[in-house]
């Protein structure tokens, strides 16, 4: 089966989906709906169709799947259109702004009988799976502990994010792909406990920093932290074992795993002085006692997620991205909000 796909909102990831869906095998765009005219002046029209609504859309292109890269706020009533016009459904993330929305999306997509994911593209990132494999392999021994963080400079958040009543805010925008990598990283543990600090730094309306801390049942603590507005940048992931801690500086996927050579059976009996003060337990290594090894190579390809779609779609494979992990992540934003509004730790 040939994916004949119509993308309504063509901004950033409308454009992005654009030249990349056709990568794949199976998936041929057919039409594109985005209500500014301007943003479709560019399209030829012997290419595509083109529309200037997406009931327009739904209703006379020949298109059997439709991708909604719309704003936030507009993803439940688009999804239910959607859904009643009889076709596929790939969303955006985040899938909707609360558990409520969603589940109200999938009751529509339960009674007309459609297919329905989410593009959660980040489970692909090279610097998560290398985290992820060596996490899965033990190649750090028993994990306590996993920082994944994202700092950048930049400040303002971009277009239609920086305002409330579309859903912006960077916990609908990152947060979502950093709390789904953290469930598919721990996955087989149970999250028990969120607490969560959201702010507001330089832009009014939405949140653009947010520093998250959940506790799994495997006893890892997971902690997650996004700052739109931080200049001095800290590794983009920290994961510590019993047998060595692994890190990521950027997206570049340039870092390592630190080990030690011995492991003291007891601290030196002299205090070390350091330009601090006085110290015993954190006096400096001896040389030669921690080395570093490289990252394994990890081969991530992200079309596997519209492969899957096709195949899924076909009744060949199961879904990569589950309804019920989507729920879940929601679920989890919902509890950091509240969370953080309480300044409480919050059960989940």
């Amino acid at each position: 089966m040939t994916i004949r796909l119509g993308i309504v909102g063509y901004g950033g990831m409308g454009k992005w989906h654009e030249k990349n869906a056709p990568r794949v095998a199976g998936v041929e765009i057919v039409a594109i709906c985005d209500i500014d005219p301007k943003k479709l002046k560019d399209i030829s029209d012997s290419k595509y169709d083109v529309y200037l609504s997406a009931e327009e859309m739904f209703e006379n292109a020949v298109i059997n799947t439709v991708l909604l890269t719309v704003p936030n706020h507009l993803h439940k009533e688009m999804t239910i259109k959607a859904a009643k016009a009889g076709l596929n459904i790939i969303d955006e993330k985040p899938a909707a702004l609360t558990v409520k929305e969603f589940d109200e999306m999938i009751a529509a997509v339960k009674e007309n009988h459609v297919f329905f994911t989410v593009h959660q593209n980040r489970r692909w990132d090279r610097d998560f799976r290398i985290i992820k494999k060596l996490v899965d392999e033990n190649q750090l021994g028993e994990v306590f502990t996993i920082e994944s963080r994202l700092h950048t400079a930049n400040g303002r958040i971009h277009e239609w994010h920086l305002y409330k009543k579309y859903g912006g805010g960077m916990m609908y925008d990152w947060g979502v792909h950093l709390i789904d990598q953290a469930m598919q990283m721990m996955k087989g543990a149970k999250p028990i406990t969120i607490f969560a600090d959201i702010k507001s730094i330089i832009n009014d309306e939405v949140d653009d920093y947010f520093n998250l801390t959940l506790k799994f049942d495997n006893g890892i603590t997971y902690h997650i932290e996004l700052a739109t507005y931080l200049l001095k940048y800290q590794p983009r992931w920290l994961a510590a074992g019993n047998r060595g801690t692994a890190y990521i500086n950027s997206f570049a996927c340039d870092g390592g795993i630190a080990r030690t050579s011995e492991l003291l059976d007891k601290l030196p009996a002299q205090i070390a002085e350091t330009v601090a003060g006085p110290t015993r337990q954190f006096a400096p290594q001896p040389a030669g006692v921690l080395y570093e090894e490289p990252l394994p190579e990890v081969v991530t390809e992200w079309t596997d997620f519209y492969q899957n779609v096709v195949a899924a779609i076909e009744g060949k494979e199961e879904p990569l991205i589950k309804i019920a992990e989507v729920r879940e992540v929601l679920r989890i934003m919902e509890a950091a909000v509240q969370s953080s509004e309480t300044n409480q730790s919050v059960a989940l």
